[in-house]
């Protein structure tokens, strides 16, 4: 950080933009400003508190209003996280900071950064059967490319945003929507994409997703063919025949292994589609926002004629999607064509039984990032000796003091669930680029093995006399980062 003379203008070192900030003035990330002539981190140092005994209260997470009352605290409850730490830019410089504590009667170190991001996106699942685009479908916020849709996964649909080809690799305004766009999401804020050729949907992390300005409400229960496999003997004491609709695998109970087993009579029945095993049918209808996440709104378009030499005159058809939300029951008149009747009772808990089946439907927003070569150097002057620790467990990764799960191969490449996450725990800076915090905790041993900044180490209680702190309770869906099993060295240290 350089200060010019005139008007007290600091030059920002944070990252390659160098903003020139004026006296009281914040940077164009407004992560940091100028304070009295001096460059300073604008936001607190995050602290994750747990309860000190069993039993006790915990601290409510993502507390925005309780502050830290200078009392020394205990290191084995509270942990350092790199939100509002500041970042290595430029790399040659140790992290900001390099906490160290005892746990358990171990000396244990913490090296806090707020890592600058290019190469990072989020993975999305979407909880619904409904289609949302084909695979490899462009996906727009305010018109800008920002991903694509990838592989749909068991009853959600899956999309891929940013990475480094939106971020730096397009226009100027593409970068800029996809850093955007990123840091909403992460952030937990809603954002509406647009799909080509298929929806718009609303993603908020931890939320229904809303689909075409409809908020779903269930995941599906399983495809066509499980759900006959699971709800057969709900069945076959009230109905002659049951089709479960989906986009995938639409089911016939008569035909389905389950049917067979129990004694099911054959019905006549025939489905239009391609048939893959007994009762099992693939390409009913084309993919769309219809019954079990096809086009259909009327499902009896799916049947062609019955075979008079099974079916008969009164027979009853049950025909229900997925998830319960779309169902119909029918009887066959004399000329053997379903007519939709009133729904029994005894049917119509079967169809609630698949409903309370199904789980709710959210969106789940993952952030993936890869811990380049120059944050790792704020660690250790031997980056590659971090990445095999690492690997070796022996440092533990956490991310605004969440699990992270760590890609197997080279490098570090992690992703982290943002709604484990403490609030408003991603930043950005114009280049444009996602700043994320990560922590690396380990052994003050092998801290030094592996070349550590060791001059840099400052104890906890000195970090919480002399920094702003923000707490933040510690998320039931986490380990606590310093607990022995996170470590390989654990049961032996």
């Amino acid at each position: 950080m350089s200060v010019e003379a005139k008007g007290l203008i600091v030059l920002c070192d944070a990252c390659p933009v160098q903003c020139r900030i004026k006296a009281e003035r914040a940077g164009a990330c407004d992560r940091y400003a100028n304070i009295d002539g001096e460059l300073a981190r604008v936001d607190p140092l995050t602290i994750v508190e747990r309860a000190n005994e069993e039993g006790s209260k915990l601290i409510p997470f993502l507390n925005k209003e309780r502050e830290w009352s200078g009392e020394i605290v205990s290191s084995d409850q509270h942990f350092v996280t790199a939100v509002g730490a500041g970042t290595t830019y430029p790399d040659y410089k140790p992290a900001p900071f390099i906490v160290s504590s005892e746990v358990e009667g171990v000396d244990m170190v913490t090296v806090v950064t707020e890592g600058i991001f290019s190469y990072c996106g989020v993975k999305i699942k979407i909880d619904t059967d409904r289609h949302l685009g084909h695979e490899t479908a462009i996906v727009r916020c305010g018109g800008e490319v920002v991903g694509h849709v990838t592989t749909g996964e068991y009853g959600s649909q899956m999309l891929s945003l940013g990475g480094v080809e939106h971020l730096t690799g397009g226009s100027k305004v593409e970068g800029r929507v996809t850093c955007k766009t990123l840091l909403d999401l992460c952030n937990g804020a809603a954002v509406e994409l647009s799909i080509d050729d298929g929806v718009s949907v609303i993603v908020e992390a931890g939320q229904p997703p809303i689909i075409n300005g409809e908020k779903e409400n269930r995941m599906r229960v399983g495809c066509g063919s499980a759900t006959i496999g699971m709800f057969a003997t709900q069945w076959i004491k009230h109905v002659d025949e049951v089709v479960v609709v989906d986009d995938h695998i639409t089911g016939v109970l008569t035909e389905h292994q389950a049917g067979k087993l129990l004694g099911v009579e054959p019905s006549g029945i025939k489905i239009k589609g391609r048939r893959s095993t007994p009762g099992r049918y693939f390409g009913v209808a084309k993919p769309g926002t219809g019954w079990g996440g096809t086009n259909i709104e009327d499902p009896l378009t799916i049947l062609d004629d019955f075979k008079a030499k099974d079916a008969k005159s009164g027979q009853s058809l049950l025909m229900v999607s997925t998830t319960g939300e779309h169902y119909g029951y029918y009887e066959l008149n004399d000329e053997l064509m379903p007519v939709e009747k009133p729904m029994p009772q005894a049917l119509m808990e079967t169809v609630e039984l698949i409903q309370e089946n199904c789980e709710p439907a959210l969106c789940s927003v993952l952030f993936i990032g890869g811990a380049g070569g120059s944050l790792r150097a704020g660690v250790t002057q031997n980056p590659v000796k971090l990445t095999k620790s690492v690997k070796d467990t022996l440092t533990h990764v956490t991310s605004g003091g969440a699990e992270v799960f760590i890609w197997p191969g080279g490098g570090i490449t992690y992703m982290v669930d943002v709604t484990t996450m403490p609030e408003n725990s991603f930043g950005y800076v114009p280049t444009p680029a996602l700043v994320a915090p990560i922590e690396f905790t380990m052994r003050v041993a092998d801290y030094e093995a592996l070349g550590g900044h060791m001059d840099s180490i400052i104890p906890l209680d000195e970090v919480l006399k002399t920094t702003s702190i923000r707490p933040v309770g510690h998320h039931r869906d986490n380990s606590w980062p310093m607990a022995k099993a996170n470590f390989r060295w654990g049961e032996g240290a």
